[in-house]
């Protein structure tokens, strides 16, 4: 089956609300390349209704004053043509000390926690700023946790959960409410070699367990909308990893996560983009 291949450039104080209706319109899978957000659609969705939809954001941008924010290029992308149109954009990749991020056709590094994530239609193959911060933060708190219960939170590819279980954690759920992110992940636990993992399809106020970390890797209007249910779900000294926040959007899912009762206990920043660790204080 081809694929409708859209190439969009748009500035990134509109990008997450462009992330939002892209998905709801049955986007299969982004990335990201040059600083443009690549979207893939199904040959079976009318190319002329995203078409379309992105001419009505061009035009209420202009209205608003935001002229040229926002361009864009059409393919159509035959089916024979998929697998090395993500190859293309796919090369392994360093993140923290230890992880390397790698497609399923090139070698493992001796010497490192190789994460095998094969792309699919899944959102996160690892060269995204904000998953690779998640990495590096996972790393820092390693030792500082029990290691009991880990949560990745809109898991994707499982790329987190997968490193989660490398790092040693008993217990490892990663969760998504698309059903192609939960097939994704469930065939790259498998690639990895790592079956004591559960993949839930399904929302975080559906979970009754509770977690030493979460890593959510989202975007800040929903972080700031799930930080009452995040409370609830981590242990007491538990941390929750927040990515997916651009520069300037901290303070809104700071506030929210300090309404909620969780501690900000580190900033970390790469490039323009912005994570945060947030903390359940222990019970007296």
């Amino acid at each position: 089956m081809p694929y409708h291949e859209f190439t969009i450039r748009i500035s990134d104080a509109f990008r997450d609300s462009l992330i939002r209706q892209l998905t709801e319109n049955g986007c299969l899978g982004m990335s990201e390349t040059d600083g443009s957000l690549v979207a893939y659609f199904p040959s079976t969705l009318d190319s002329d209704t995203i078409k379309n939809d992105l001419a009505l954001l061009q035009a209420l941008l202009g209205k608003a004053g935001h002229n040229n924010e926002l361009t864009y290029d059409y393919d159509l992308i035959p089916d024979k043509d998929w697998n090395e149109t993500w190859k293309k954009g796919f090369q392994p990749v360093d993140a923290g000390r230890r992880f390397t991020i790698l497609p399923p056709w090139e070698q493992n590094k001796k010497d490192r926690i190789n994460l095998i994530i094969d792309p699919g239609m899944a959102f996160g193959t690892g060269h995204h700023e904000t998953t690779r911060s998640c990495l590096v933060l996972m790393e820092n708190y390693d030792l500082k946790t029990s290691k009991r219960n880990f949560l990745d939170l809109g898991t994707g590819t499982g790329i987190l959960a997968i490193a989660a279980r490398k790092l040693g954690f008993r217990r490892v759920i990663g969760i998504d409410t698309d059903i192609l992110a939960v097939n994704a992940a469930r065939e790259n636990i498998i690639i990895n070699n790592v079956p004591d993992i559960e993949i839930r399809e399904g929302r975080l106020d559906e979970l009754h367990e509770t977690f030493d970390i979460i890593a959510a890797n989202l975007i800040s209007g929903v972080l700031v909308m799930l930080a009452p249910e995040l409370f609830p779900r981590m242990d007491p000294g538990g941390i929750a990893i927040l990515s997916g926040i651009l520069t300037g959007q901290e303070d809104e899912v700071i506030e929210a996560m300090e309404q909620a009762g969780l501690q900000l206990r580190e900033t970390y920043s790469d490039g323009k983009w912005v994570s945060l660790v947030v903390e359940r204080g222990r019970k007296a």
